[in-house]
């Protein structure tokens, strides 16, 4: 059994309500746009970008149970994963370029709650910091781009530790306001002496694309993530999300992971798992 003593200190546990209630209640500004906006009015969405500092959601929010799906389910290969990820704009007026500069933070959890102690078995950290550009054409809001350094790590130490960096160059863009295109190339930087061959695994660049209904309710997404190598050697990730409430973005949500690097500690196992849960999404689009 493998478990991370650090994990189960009771400051955990009185931090991650506080973490999950601010998400839940974070005010529409600091989400730029409400969710059933069909078209984004430009002079609105130009004021919030140059508005003061502001905290926000950055990735998807979402608290999960999965089972595999190429083997039978039991208490040892079902578990529960949630990720938190948060974003705050650390300049009041714009960058050069019309860029803002941000500081992030994701941290992914993946908690055996059907096994003996329920033990949280792998966390991921993911701290970043870098420049935003929100992209105008025409006086139309149409994506953004971001050029961030991040860090990934597991908190382990020894074998079990993992550990790695990147510059990162990213892109959103909204073909309409119901359909995006988005890119992430990196630079790796593999600083963890476990895990050289974590590009094999964990992927070189991703891309993928996001589609949500006219009355923005419902939501698909599709994430392919490219392991190192000339052969056609994708992580995939499907997601289907369900607006519960008028005017609330939290989502009755379905997720299907299929290929490596799913989590730090096991980026070489491949994991074919689909998974349920709710997620709280950003207002426009979600970063990946």
């Amino acid at each position: 059994m493998l478990n991370f003593a650090p994990m189960k200190h009771i400051a955990f546990y009185r931090i991650l309500p506080c973490i999950l209630f601010l998400l839940c209640n974070l005010p529409a500004a600091a989400q730029i746009a409400a969710p059933d906006s069909l078209t984004f009015n430009t002079d609105s969405l130009r004021r919030e970008f140059d508005n003061q500092p502001y905290f926000g959601i950055y990735k998807d929010n979402y608290f999960t149970f999965g089972v595999p799906v190429n083997h039978r389910p039991t208490r040892h290969n079902s578990n529960v994963k949630f990720q938190i990820s948060i974003a705050q704009r650390l300049t009041k007026s714009t960058l050069p370029w019309g860029t803002y500069l941000f500081l992030f933070y994701t941290q992914k959890v993946f908690w055996n709650v059907l096994e003996k102690s329920l033990p949280m078995t792998d966390m991921n950290f993911n701290p970043g910091i870098g420049l935003v550009k929100p992209l105008f054409v025409k006086n139309r809001f149409i994506g953004k781009l971001s050029l961030l350094a991040e860090h990934e790590s597991n908190g382990r130490d020894g074998v079990q530790s993992r550990s790695w960096n990147k510059i990162s160059l990213g892109g959103s863009i909204m073909i309409d306001p119901n359909f995006v295109v988005h890119g992430k190339f990196w630079i790796p930087i593999v600083d963890g002496g476990e895990n050289r061959d974590i590009l094999d695994y964990s992927g070189i660049y991703q891309m993928g694309t996001q589609f949500f209904s006219a009355n923005r309710r419902f939501g698909a997404a599709v994430i392919l993530v490219k392991r190192r190598g000339w052969s056609l050697n994708y992580n995939t990730i499907v997601e289907l999300n369900y607006r519960l409430f008028k005017g609330e973005n939290q989502y009755l949500f379905a997720q299907y992971y299929n290929g490596y690097g799913e989590g730090l500690l096991e980026y070489k196992k491949f994991h074919n798992m689909f998974r349920v849960g709710i997620v709280i999404k950003p207002r426009i689009f979600s970063d990946y």
